[in-house]
C-alpha cells in the first residue's frame, strides 16, 4: 500500500511548473477563502488577464469597463455573505433547540452531575492531586467531540498533551478544571453558552453546538 507521503511525492513530480503550480495553488485557495466559486469566472479569462500584467500591457477592458466588474463582484460578496448568515443564523436557532434538548435528556443519564451555568459531568476517575487555579497552566490529554460522535480535536489521536493557562480557554473548561484534581478523568458535556456560542468555531463546530469533552487533568505546571 502507497503511504499518504509517497502519494503526494508521486503527484508532485508530475507537475512540471512547480513555482507555477504554487502560485496558482496559492490564488486559487485566496480565492476559495474570499467566497469565489469555479463558475464564477473561466480559467482561460484569467490567465489572459495575467499575461497582460506579466507583460505589462494595457488592460483589455476600459477603466469603466473594470469599474463595473469591481462593483459586480462586491455586489455577489455582499449577497453572498448575507445568505451565509441568514443559514447560519437559521443553523444556530434550530442547535440551539436541539442542544437543550439534547441536555435534559443528558441529565437523566446515570451519574450526571451539573455545575454553574448548565455544565454537566461526569467523573470517570477521580485524581488525589491538587486543583488548579484560573492564573494555573495546566496539561491535559482530551478528545472533543459533537453529541453525534464526530471527533473533532484531539491531543490523545495527536499523542502530545496539551498544555495552556486554565483562564484562557472556553469557559466550561475553565469551571470544570477548577474542580478537577490532578489525576483525575471528566467527560464534560458543555452548553453553547460555555462553549463557542452562537458563532460556533467553523467548520467542524456549528453555532449553538453542544461539546462532549473526555478530559484528563495531567499535571499542573
Amino acid at each position: 500500500m502507497t503511504s499518504p507521503g509517497n502519494a503526494q511525492d508521486d503527484s508532485a513530480a508530475k507537475v512540471d511548473d512547480q513555482i507555477g503550480y504554487f502560485l496558482g495553488f496559492t490564488v486559487g485557495s485566496s480565492f476559495v477563502q474570499q467566497g469565489f466559486q469555479s463558475t464564477d469566472f473561466t480559467v482561460e479569462g484569467m490567465n489572459q488577464g495575467l499575461q497582460d500584467a506579466l507583460s505589462q500591457k494595457d488592460p483589455a477592458l476600459t477603466d469603466e469597463q473594470l469599474q463595473e466588474i469591481q462593483g459586480k463582484i462586491q455586489a455577489m460578496m455582499q449577497k453572498r455573505q448575507a445568505e451565509k448568515m441568514a443559514e447560519l443564523q437559521k443553523q444556530g436557532v434550530m442547535n440551539q433547540e436541539k442542544s437543550a434538548l439534547w441536555l435534559k435528556q443528558n441529565a437523566k443519564v446515570e451519574g450526571i452531575k451539573e455545575l454553574e451555568g448548565g455544565l454537566q459531568y461526569k467523573v470517570v476517575k477521580e485524581g488525589e492531586g491538587a486543583s488548579p487555579s484560573a492564573e494555573d497552566t495546566v496539561a491535559v490529554h482530551y478528545t472533543g467531540k459533537l453529541t453525534n460522535g464526530e471527533v473533532f480535536d484531539s491531543s490523545v489521536e495527536r499523542g502530545q498533551p496539551a498544555k495552556f493557562p486554565v483562564g484562557r480557554v472556553i469557559q466550561g473548561w475553565q469551571l470544570a478544571l477548577q474542580k478537577m484534581k490532578v489525576g483525575s478523568k471528566w467527560m464534560l458535556f458543555i452548553p453553547p453558552e460555555l462553549a463557542y456560542g452562537e458563532n460556533g468555531s467553523p467548520p467542524k463546530i456549528g453555532p449553538n453546538e453542544v461539546l462532549v469533552f473526555e478530559v484528563e487533568l495531567l499535571e499542573i505546571l
